[in-house]
């Protein structure tokens, strides 16, 4: 692995902007002031900002590459190795891809995340940053359970979030707003009515959510795995799961829930897509306000990975929130909550996750160039090579 030495940039090091060259070597930050290696490659990184890898705790954009259109699928290799470069490109040096295990057959089913979770882990060596799974288990798919129990035994890094978008299907089903039923049923690959029909059969068995909570929520403690608990509904909800151990709240739905988290020094994920657009697409509360309020501490692709920094540029820009903070957002608060103390933090002795952009005040701000421990994995502008 060639030392790479970042040059003349203004670093985030401890939460201050510093004048300072960065030495990577071996894949690891090396202290201020190290000496370079005669073969040490050079970049050139005046007037840009070299601040720390990009950490995304949920993200579901890679269902696109494997399925960007209804009934058309791609081979997971080719699209896993597409959402790479996105990645990548995207300065996201460690994404959880937040991988539905859901009743529905298609898409989401129980069959389609073992065949995904079995890829990945065949493939992921290869590929240019640093690939995990949040599985996004939805409480009723009691068949996923066994898969679940198997992988938490083995060496993919994994987060659990604890998801019920089934009742809320049953409140609209039984309001009788079909509105986006085609597009269940489409994902599933199934007719509207036999998506109906499914699930009724489902909600017939819903009496057997709460054990079956415990039982995955006793087993994700046991193997130490970070837990989350998604699209909290109300304080009950959030109250359940923290005492099942999960002390991440990710999409809460009301601001009394954020703050009982953060009351209870929880971390509160909101969307960085809600943060670009102004707001949420689901009426959920606004996340620009949630984090200027110290009610959202991290912030989450979800469904579009070029969000993640241009979220962080309007805190900074359009919200005059400090540069260390709107950065924490998507890199050391993420780190942190995952547990990830090796990364999120350009210091001496951590991965060297880095991330080369022009100042996040222009309005041309982007990515110019991405490591991922300590090797680049993008390069847009061929004028930081020295």
């Amino acid at each position: 692995m060639r030392p790479i030495l970042i040059r003349n940039g203004r670093a985030l090091i401890a939460d201050t902007l510093e004048n300072a060259d960065l030495l990577v070597q071996d894949g690891i930050i090396q202290p201020l002031g190290a000496l370079a290696p005669a073969d040490a490659l050079q970049l050139d990184a005046r007037d840009r900002l070299v601040l720390p890898g990009i950490v995304d705790v949920h993200g579901d954009a890679f269902e696109r590459q494997i399925m960007p259109r209804p009934k058309v699928s791609f081979d997971l290799p080719l699209a896993l190795a597409e959402t790479d470069r996105q990645l990548a490109a995207n300065g996201i040096t460690t994404a959880y891809h937040g991988l539905t295990l859901s009743w529905e057959p298609g898409l989401r089913s129980i069959e389609a995340g073992s065949a995904f979770l079995e890829t990945l882990d065949r493939v992921r060596k290869d590929f240019s940053v640093d690939h995990r799974v949040q599985i996004r288990w939805e409480t009723f798919a009691f068949e996923a359970i066994d898969l679940i129990s198997d992988w938490l035994e083995r060496p993919l890094d994994l987060a659990i979030a604890f998801n019920d978008h089934t009742s809320s299907t049953h409140r609209k089903i039984t309001a009788g707003n079909h509105s986006k039923l085609s597009d269940w049923a489409s994902r599933a690959g199934i007719s509207n009515e036999d998506y109906l029909a499914r699930f009724g059969q489902i909600w017939e068995q819903r009496a057997a959510v709460g054990d079956a909570i415990d039982r995955v929520a006793t087993m994700t403690r046991a193997s130490g795995v970070p837990m989350l608990s998604h699209d909290d509904l109300t304080l009950s909800d959030r109250t359940a799961f923290r005492s099942l151990g999960s002390h991440i709240a990710e999409f809460p739905l009301a601001e009394e829930i954020a703050a009982d988290a953060r009351a209870h020094d929880e971390h509160c994920v909101f969307g960085a897509p809600n943060v670009v657009r102004g707001g949420s697409h689901t009426n959920a509360p606004t996340a620009a306000d949630m984090i200027t309020r110290d009610l959202g501490t991290i912030l989450a692709s979800d469904y579009y990975y070029p969000a993640m920094f241009s979220a962080a540029q309007r805190l900074f820009r359009d919200h005059s929130m400090p540069l260390e903070k709107a950065w924490a957002q998507v890199s050391t608060n993420p780190a942190q909550a995952m547990r990830l103390t090796d990364r999120g933090r350009v210091e001496p002795g951590l991965r060297g996750d880095i991330v080369i952009a022009r100042d996040l005040a222009q309005d041309n701000a982007r990515i110019e160039a991405t490591l991922s421990k300590g090797r680049i994995a993008y390069l847009a502008n061929g004028a930081l090579l020295c």
